[in-house]
């Protein structure tokens, strides 16, 4: 039996609010989730009970948060299925866990001549570090093209036979695109990169929490995605690394904490994951993303997926009825994430935003840091509604309400 979506609801405290007079809609959760009771009162509890700062401290406050803070890490690894503990590394989040790839891995690895494959999708996190990496070590970007006006027809598998050469020693790629709702069939291209020898990165921000997610399945080298999009705190996130590679790369900073010995001539680091968690750690933050794995998993990531799908067809069904509307990406009726991004003809997606705000419903405007891939469709940006488990059909009636309404106004 799925979960009581409306009882879930009551787990979220900053759902029972009014903006003006009218009660939240929130529906921005492609940019930061909402927090369950759970995750905020492991805050508290941490910050009242067990603070201090881990590994090196013999005192019980110490070792107390260094069994919380170790144990995330290893609910973590079973929340993707990574083989090893020392698999995950906590980061800030997704931009982070790409960078130290990118500073990494690319600088013991790339040199002329060779290429870092990426799509013409990604978020700037999974596209501007690979500009600077092929800028740094000579090597040449490519992309995989996007089909159609209006980004309909996914990525061009056809042109990936082409692009993943031999030369190809990295290829980067969005799981679910933050802006098209695009889902792309990630353990294909992992397949299809291993078969030449490359190394694959995984931007999964917009999948994690949404989905279930086995990295061993997949068979990527490197998954990244933040806590703050599945039910976790901001300032928080996770790099997943086979534990092999993770093993041949040195540290992208360097200092306390990553260290076996220290002399004033050098230094030798730690094994993964310390190597890559130099200075303090965030602790209460990491066992506040353990709590939140926790909770996903006790309402099921199949069940939070099929409600996401229900969601997304109807507000699909519902937007593409209104006239004025361009809805990029995939098709009613064609699979999709939880996020619907549309132009508002005459309407800059600020003023959707601004309009919408004003009847309580919360949703993103703008190029969503995804700049080249606006130019390619014509627009300077798209509104975006995006969903979660504690979003209702009602809601997406809400927010129809609230388009016309706004497209009366504009009309006139």
């Amino acid at each position: 039996m799925p979960p009581d979506w409306s009882n879930v609801r009551a787990d979220f405290p900053i759902l029972h609010q009014n903006v003006g007079r009218h009660p939240l809609v929130y529906l921005d959760n492609g940019a930061t989730s909402q927090k369950p009771r759970q995750v905020i009162q492991s805050l508290v509890n941490y910050y009242e009970r067990d603070n201090s700062n881990v590994h090196r401290g013999l005192h019980a406050l110490s070792m107390r948060a260094t069994d919380a803070y170790e144990g995330a890490r290893g609910r973590l690894a079973k929340f993707i299925n990574a083989a090893d503990p020392a698999e995950i590394i906590f980061t800030r989040g997704t931009t982070e866990s790409i960078n130290v790839i990118a500073r990494s891995w690319a600088h013991a690895h790339l040199k002329p001549g060779d290429v870092v494959l990426t799509t013409e999708i990604e978020h700037h996190s999974n596209l501007v570090p690979w500009q600077q990496a092929a800028q740094a070590s000579g090597a040449t970007l490519k992309y995989v093209p996007l089909l159609g006006a209006d980004g309909e027809g996914g990525l061009d598998l056809a042109a990936l036979d082409t692009l993943l050469t031999p030369q190809v020693k990295l290829f980067a790629f969005t799981h679910m695109s933050n802006t098209l709702g695009t889902i792309n069939p990630v353990a294909e291209f992992c397949r299809r990169a291993k078969a030449v020898g490359a190394v694959t990165v995984i931007d999964a921000a917009q999948s994690i929490g949404h989905v279930p997610l086995d990295v061993r399945a997949i068979d990527c080298d490197f998954l990244a995605f933040s806590g703050h999009k599945m039910c976790g705190p901001t300032g928080i996130g996770v790099l997943y690394g086979r534990r092999a590679l993770l093993e041949k790369l040195a540290p992208d900073e360097t200092g306390g904490g990553m260290v076996v010995s220290v002399t004033y001539e050098g230094a030798t680091w730690k094994p993964a994951p310390e190597r890559f968690e130099a200075g303090t750690p965030n602790v209460a933050d990491a066992i506040a993303l353990g709590v939140a794995c926790d909770y996903l998993d006790s309402l099921g990531r199949e069940k939070i997926a099929a409600h996401d799908t229900q969601l997304v067809n109807l507000a699909m069904e519902k937007l593409s009825a209104l006239p004025g509307i361009r809805i990029i990406g995939p098709r009613v009726g064609q699979p999709r994430s939880g996020l619907v991004s549309f132009a508002f003809e005459g309407v800059h997606a600020h003023d959707v935003v601004t309009f919408a705000d004003q009847d309580g419903v919360a949703l993103r405007g703008g190029h969503h840091c995804n700049q080249p891939l606006m130019r390619k469709l014509g627009l300077t940006s798209t509104t975006r509604a995006s969903f979660y488990l504690y979003n209702t059909p009602e809601e997406i009636d809400r927010l129809v309400a609230s388009l016309q309404k706004i497209q009366k106004f504009f009309a006139g």
